[in-house]
C-alpha cells in the first residue's frame, strides 16, 4: 500500500497539480474548508517554538482532507456521463471505415461532422467538471505530502525534543498519513477516469478527422464520376441492405437529435430564454395595437404581423435557432425549417403576394420534398432515386413559372426590380438543375445531389430570410415609434437615423446570412475559407516583430467597434444621467464623456492584444508615440488634455451659449480634441479645447439662464420726466416673459441733443427667447408713449446760411466765393 500511494503522489504531483491547482471547489465538496495552504516549497524542519500551532493546523488540514475522502466522490457521477459519450463515438467509428466515408452522400457527411463537434462539446463539458471535481483532492495530496515530510524531518532532527513534542509530532504524522490513504481511492478513480478520457479523446479525434478528410476529398472530386451510370446502377441494388441502411441511418440521426436537445449547453438556454422573451413582447404589442388595427390606421404589412403574433414568435424562433445553433443536428435544423413553412406563408405581405405569383408556394413544396429524401440519406442508392426525381420535380416546376411569368405580363411585376432578380436567379437555378440531372445520370452523383439541395435549399433560405427581414424591421418600427420609447430623449432625436442603421444592419445580416448558406450549399465555402486563411495567416517577420494581414484586419475591425461602443454609451449615458435630478447640471455629461473615453481607451487596448501585439512590441509604438508627441504632437496633447480639464471643470457644457474671441454661439458638444459651437447665424465652428481655455471665455449660462433686458428712449423736451418713468415702468412689469425679481428698474440718463434720454432695465429668466421679449417690450413702450401723446422727436439740428445770393442774381463761373464767416 505504501508503494502504491507514492506512485499515486508522484504522478499526481507531476499530472495533475500543475493544471489544476488554481481551480475553485465543486459545489458537492464538504462545507469544512481545508486551511489555507502555504506556498509550495522545499520542506523544511518546522522551528521549535511552532511546533505546537503549526501541529493543530495541520491536524485541522488532516481530519479536514479524510473528511472529504469520507463524502460522496463526484467522480463517481462522471463515470456514465463518460460512457455515454464513449458509445456515441465508438458507434460512429465502427458504422463506416475510411474509405466507406468517401462514397457517403455530402449531406450524411455534414451530418456525421456535426455529431462529432457536438460528442467534441459534450467532453469539453465533461472534461472541465473532471478537472473541478478533482482540484481540492489534488491540492489536498500534495499539501498532505509536503507537510507530512516537513514533520519527518523535524521528528528525525528533533532527538532532543521534550516527550511531549516528540508524542505531539508522532500524532500530527499519524493524522496526515490516514488523510493521504483515505484519498488515495477517489484520487485513484479520477486518475483512472482521466486516462479513459485521453483514449476516448484520440478515438474521436481520429473519427472528426477522418470524416473531415472524406469532405475535403468530394470536395476535390466533384468534376469526377463517382458512380455507374443510372442503366448500371440498378443491376447493382441491394433492396435489403437499402432498407437497413436506411433504418439504421434515421435512428442513429433520431439519437443525435434526442442528445443535443437534452445537452443544454450555453447558446441552447440563450435561445430558449430569447424565445420566452419574444412571445410576451409580441402578445403585448399585439393587445396594444388591436384598435389601431381595427380602424385600419395601421400599414397592412404590420396590421398582418401583429394580427398573427403566433405565427411571427415562430418565425422569429426558427431564425433564432439558425443563428444561435449553427452545429445543431441536420435533423433537428430541417424539422425547424418546416414548422416555419406555415408562418411564411402567413406573414408574407400581400403586396409581395402579387409581385412574387407563385414563387413561395413551390419553394415551400420543393423545400419539403428535400427535407422528406432525408429519410433516404442512409442508403446510397434509394438516395440517388430520389434526388433524380426531386431534381426533376424542381426543373419541371422552375420551368413551368418561368412560361407563367413571361405569359402572364403583369405590368407591376415587369417593372419591379424584385422581379426582374427573381426571373434571373430562376434562370440560373434552370441551368444548375439541368447539370445535376445530367450528371445524376451519367454517374456524377455527388455533383447532382449537391447541386439539386443547394438550389433548393438556398430558395428557401432566401424565402425564410426575406419574410424574417420584413418581420425583424416592422417590428423595429412599432417598438421606437411607442410613446413609451419616445419619451427617451436619446430615441426622439435618434429615433429616425436609428431606425434607418437598424434596418440596413437586418438586410446586411439577411443577405451575408443567405450568402454564407449558399456557398456552403454549393462546396466553396470551405476552400474559400481555407485560402483567407492562409492568406490573412502569413506572418511578415522583421527581428522580433511579426504582423500579418488578419492581425491589421483585426486591429481596424476592433477599433471601428470600439469607436462605435464608444459614441453609443456615450449617447445612451447621457439620456439617462441627463433625465435624472441626482446630479448637478453638467455632472451627468462630464460622466458619459469619461466613460466613453474609456470605453475607447480599453477598445484600443483590446485592438492592440487581439492583432497579436505583445508587451515589448506595445512599449516600442507607445515609446515611438512618446516621441512623436514630444516633437510634433504638442497642440494635439494640449487640446487633449485641456478637454479633460473642461469636463471636470465644467466652465462650459453642451447647450450653454458662449462667446469666445469674435465667436457666439451654443456648445453642441465637447470632444476630445476641440469643442464645436454652433453660431447664432447657422454655422459650426469647431474651436479647439486649448483656446477656450487660453482666451476669455463669456458663458451666458454658466450658473442661471437669466438675462438683462435694456431699452433706450428719448423723449421730446417739455415731457415730464416721471410720467416717462411711469409709463416705462409699467410697461416693462406688463411685458410677458419679463421677471418680477430683480424688479425693473427705469432711469432718467440726461439731457440729449434732441430729447430726453431714458433706459429701463428689466430681467428675463428665458435666455432662449430674451430678443424676442426685448422686441416685445420695445413695442409696447412705443404704443404707451404715443396713447399718452408723449412725442418721441426725430434728431434735429439748426442750420445758418451766411450771404444768401439775391433772387434772380447770375452766377457767373469763377472761382467759388469764399463761406467761410468774416468778422462780426
Amino acid at each position: 500500500m505504501p508503494r502504491i500511494l507514492c506512485r499515486l503522489i508522484v504522478l499526481l504531483c507531476m499530472a495533475a497539480l500543475p493544471a489544476w491547482a488554481q481551480v475553485p471547489e465543486l459545489a458537492t465538496a464538504p462545507k469544512a474548508a481545508a486551511p489555507a495552504a502555504e506556498p509550495a516549497t522545499t520542506p523544511q524542519p518546522v522551528e521549535t517554538n511552532a511546533i505546537i500551532a503549526r501541529a493543530d493546523t495541520d491536524e485541522r488540514l488532516g481530519l479536514s482532507a479524510i473528511e472529504r475522502a469520507s463524502a460522496p466522490d463526484p467522480g463517481l457521477a462522471l463515470a456514465p456521463q463518460l460512457e455515454v459519450i464513449a458509445r456515441s463515438v465508438d458507434q460512429r467509428l465502427h458504422q463506416f471505415s475510411p474509405a466507406q466515408l468517401r462514397t457517403l452522400p455530402i449531406m450524411r457527411l455534414e451530418s456525421l461532422d456535426r455529431h462529432w463537434r457536438f460528442d467534441a462539446r459534450r467532453y469539453a463539458r465533461w472534461r472541465e467538471t473532471l478537472k473541478l471535481a478533482s482540484a481540492p483532492y489534488a491540492a489536498d495530496v500534495a499539501e498532505l505530502a509536503r507537510r507530512r515530510t516537513a514533520w519527518q524531518l523535524t521528528r528525525s532532527q528533533g532527538a532532543a525534543l521534550p516527550p511531549v513534542l516528540l508524542a505531539r509530532i508522532d500524532a500530527v504524522i499519524d493524522v496526515l498519513a490516514r488523510a493521504e490513504q483515505s484519498l488515495a481511492l477517489p484520487l485513484g478513480r479520477q486518475v483512472e477516469l482521466g486516462a479513459r478520457a485521453n483514449a476516448l479523446e484520440s478515438r474521436m479525434q481520429a473519427g472528426q478527422a477522418a470524416v473531415r478528410d472524406a469532405i475535403t476529398y468530394i470536395d476535390r472530386r466533384l468534376l469526377a464520376l463517382d458512380a455507374p451510370p443510372l442503366w448500371q446502377a440498378a443491376a447493382m441494388r441491394d433492396a435489403r441492405n437499402d432498407e437497413a441502411a436506411i433504418s439504421n441511418g434515421l435512428q442513429i440521426e433520431v439519437n443525435f437529435a434526442r442528445a443535443y436537445s437534452e445537452a443544454n449547453f450555453g447558446n441552447q438556454l440563450a435561445m430558449r430564454t430569447l424565445q420566452l422573451l419574444m412571445l410576451p413582447l409580441l402578445l403585448w404589442l399585439s393587445r396594444r395595437s388591436r384598435a389601431t388595427v381595427a380602424a385600419g390606421e395601421m400599414d397592412p404589412s404590420a396590421a398582418r404581423i401583429l394580427g398573427r403574433p403566433w405565427s411571427t414568435w415562430l418565425l422569429l424562433c426558427m431564425l433564432a435557432m439558425l443563428a444561435f445553433e449553427p452545429d445543431a443536428p441536420v435533423l433537428t435544423r430541417q424539422f425547424a425549417m418546416l414548422i416555419a413553412l406555415i408562418p411564411v406563408l402567413r406573414l408574407l405581405p400581400p403586396d409581395r403576394h402579387r409581385l412574387l405569383d407563385l414563387w413561395p408556394y413551390v419553394a415551400t413544396v420543393l423545400y419539403l420534398l428535400a427535407g422528406l429524401g432525408f429519410v433516404f440519406l442512409g442508403a446510397t442508392w434509394s438516395y440517388r432515386l430520389y434526388t433524380l426525381a426531386l431534381t426533376a420535380v424542381a426543373l419541371a416546376a422552375t420551368g413551368w413559372l418561368l412560361w407563367r411569368a413571361h405569359h402572364l405580363e403583369d405590368p407591376a411585376q415587369e417593372a419591379s426590380t424584385l422581379g426582374h432578380v427573381l426571373r434571373s436567379v430562376a434562370w440560373i437555378g434552370v441551368v444548375l438543375l439541368v447539370v445535376a440531372l445530367i450528371a445524376n445520370i451519367i454517374g456524377n452523383v455527388t455533383l447532382g445531389e449537391m447541386l439539386t439541395e443547394a438550389v433548393i435549399d438556398s430558395a428557401y433560405l432566401g424565402l425564410l430570410l426575406y419574410v424574417g427581414a420584413i418581420v425583424v424591421i416592422t417590428l423595429l418600427h412599432l417598438l421606437l415609434n411607442r410613446p413609451g420609447v419616445l419619451r427617451f430623449k436619446l430615441t426622439r432625436e435618434h429615433a429616425p437615423p436609428l431606425v434607418k442603421l437598424l434596418t440596413r444592419l437586418t438586410i446586411a445580416g439577411a443577405i451575408i446570412g443567405w450568402c454564407l448558406y449558399a456557398m456552403d450549399s454549393f462546396r466553396v465555402l470551405r476552400p474559400i475559407y481555407e485560402l483567407l486563411r492562409r492568406v490573412l495567416g502569413h506572418e511578415f517577420t522583421i527581428g522580433d516583430f511579426s504582423l500579418s494581414l488578419g492581425h491589421v484586419l483585426v486591429f481596424v475591425l476592433a477599433i471601428v467597434l470600439a469607436s462605435w461602443a464608444s459614441r453609443v454609451t456615450r449617447l445612451l449615458l447621457q439620456d439617462v444621467l441627463e433625465t435624472r435630478a441626482l446630479f448637478a447640471r453638467g455632472v451627468g455629461n462630464s460622466i458619459a464623456s469619461l466613460v466613453s473615453y474609456g470605453v475607447l481607451v480599453l477598445g484600443v487596448v483590446v485592438a492592440l492584444s487581439a492583432a497579436g501585439l505583445k508587451g515589448t512590441q506595445l512599449a516600442l509604438i507607445f515609446g515611438a508615440l512618446g516621441v512623436g508627441i514630444g516633437f510634433g504632437l504638442q497642440n494635439v496633447v494640449n487640446n487633449f488634455v485641456s478637454g479633460l480639464i473642461l469636463i471636470f471643470e465644467r466652465p462650459i457644457q453642451p447647450g450653454d451659449a458662449i462667446e469666445v474671441g469674435t465667436t457666439s454661439g451654443r456648445v453642441r458638444d465637447i470632444g476630445m480634441r476641440a469643442t464645436r459651437i454652433r453660431t447664432f447665424d447657422g454655422a459650426d465652428v469647431v474651436v479647439p479645447n486649448g483656446t477656450l481655455l487660453s482666451e476669455r471665455l463669456t458663458n451666458w449660462t454658466l450658473m442661471d439662464r437669466s438675462r438683462r433686458i435694456e431699452v433706450k428712449v428719448g423723449v421730446a423736451y417739455g415731457s415730464d420726466p416721471q410720467q416717462v418713468l411711469s409709463l416705462l415702468t409699467a410697461c416693462a412689469q406688463q411685458t410677458p416673459g419679463i421677471a418680477s425679481a430683480p424688479e425693473v428698474v427705469a432711469l432718467f440718463d440726461g439731457f440729449g441733443a434732441s430729447s430726453l434720454d431714458f433706459t429701463v432695465r428689466a430681467w428675463s429668466h428665458d435666455f432662449d427667447h430674451w430678443t424676442s421679449q426685448r422686441s416685445a417690450l420695445a413695442t409696447r413702450i412705443y404704443a404707451a408713449l404715443n396713447e399718452a401723446g408723449i412725442e418721441i422727436p426725430f434728431p434735429q439740428q439748426d442750420v445758418h446760411v451766411r450771404n444768401w445770393p439775391p433772387r434772380g442774381a447770375e452766377t457767373s463761373p469763377g472761382p467759388p466765393e469764399d463761406s467761410s464767416p468774416g468778422p462780426g
